[in-house]
């Protein structure tokens, strides 16, 4: 009995035991759920914090080439690129103070209307070959309208020069306007009233072939205005040729001599007689009126009889069929006061009279000189006038 009564107050541990193991097990479920929870949250949160998982790499766009933009033409290629012309040539011009843009000209065909730059306080000495050639003046190399354009890459550039007024003035330079009329291939002469007029070709011959052996400058006549006006240097060794009434002996005899020299001359034409193109690149055609070339009511020419408006109107028919003004030939060498100021309302600056003498600074423009050429003249005697 007392055995088994010792035994009974056992059974109250057991239990308590089991609630004890009970409770540890229900606080490791617990635990063990919290820390799932926990894990859960904090795998959530990295999976809102991280980067998107990767998927495959897109394929990289190349980047397209940059195309070079194009080199800038000059102003020479853009000249060229807007002509079709292949004897087109471009001409630049250089130096000291010359801001000329560069022009067209037509290789084969004389320079036309080569820029006279300006510049306070000098006067401009012309265009050269070379840069030395300006700097020495060298009057050999002096490129003007009397020249043909040649020009290699269909590019070549005019270099210029300056001088004082002073060293201008110093050259004391004095323009020969030679002036022939008729040409014969007689020795002799012709006869009658107007023999004067008529030079043997073989002096003519020998006239041109001592201009343009002997280093002479042949001035245009833009050239020549602008020495008038002290803007433009002209060495002392110049000379203008030129013919009086285009007669036919001058296109058969007398243009071809000047073609085979290379001498630049003025063919003053009647243009109511006759409007023949020029016969070759060397012979510039100017007027010599359209039909005042006859005498007025006083017998004296048409143009010291006629009004201003007259003139006026003479005149622009004429530069109608000749496409330019610039220099006239009075008729007879017959002038006045109308004469000239119905020049100036037809936009003439120019005009050369019969009178003896050379141009030089400030000479009357519409009064220029001449150096006149009769037969019998040889070549001693057209040294002894212009050297």
């Amino acid at each position: 009995m007392a055995t088994f009564g010792t035994s009974a107050p056992q059974r109250p541990a057991k239990r308590g035991r089991r609630r004890r193991a009970l409770a540890f097990a229900t606080g490791g479920l617990v635990l063990l759920a919290v820390a799932g929870t926990v894990a859960a949250i904090a795998l959530a949160r990295q999976g809102a914090d991280a980067p998107p998982a990767a998927g495959p790499t897109p394929p990289v766009a190349e980047s397209p080439v940059a195309t070079p933009e194009p080199t800038p033409l000059t102003a020479e290629e853009q000249l060229l690129a807007g002509t079709t012309d292949p004897a087109a040539c471009a001409v630049s011009f250089a130096g000291d103070g010359i801001a000329d843009p560069p022009m067209l000209q037509t290789q084969g065909a004389l320079y036309a209307a080569l820029p006279i730059p300006a510049r306070d306080g000098q006067v401009f000495a012309g265009w050269y070959a070379t840069p030395e050639a300006a700097a020495a003046y060298a009057i050999p190399d002096r490129v003007n309208g009397s020249e043909l354009v040649a020009c290699a890459d269909r590019r070549i550039t005019l270099h210029g020069a300056w001088m004082s007024p002073e060293q201008n003035a110093a050259e004391n330079a004095r323009i020969p306007i030679l002036m022939y009329h008729q040409f014969t291939t007689k020795p002799e002469g012709e006869s009658g009233w107007l023999r004067g007029n008529y030079a043997y070709i073989g002096d003519f011959d020998a006239h041109m072939a001592h201009i343009a052996s002997t280093g002479f400058y042949l001035p245009t006549w833009d050239e020549l205005s602008a020495f008038i006006d002290g803007r433009l240097f002209l060495p002392t060794h110049s000379v203008i040729v030129t013919d009086d009434d285009a007669d036919q002996t001058w296109f058969d005899l007398a243009a071809p001599v000047v073609a085979a020299h290379k001498v630049l001359a003025t063919s003053f034409m009647i243009t109511a007689y006759r409007q023949d193109a020029a016969p070759n690149p060397f012979v510039l055609r100017r007027s010599h009126t359209h039909d005042m070339h006859q005498a007025g009511e006083n017998g004296d020419g048409r143009i010291v009889n006629w009004s201003v408006p007259e003139i006026v109107a003479d005149m622009e028919t004429s530069a109608g069929v000749l496409g330019v003004k610039e220099i006239m030939a009075y008729p007879f060498g017959h002038y006045n006061d109308t004469a000239k100021e119905g020049l100036r309302q037809a936009g003439w600056e120019m005009a050369r009279t019969i009178e003896p003498g050379y141009v030089t600074i400030g000479t009357d423009k519409l009064a220029l000189p001449t150096i006149r050429i009769n037969y019998g003249m040889g070549l001693d005697a057209l040294v002894g006038l212009i050297g």
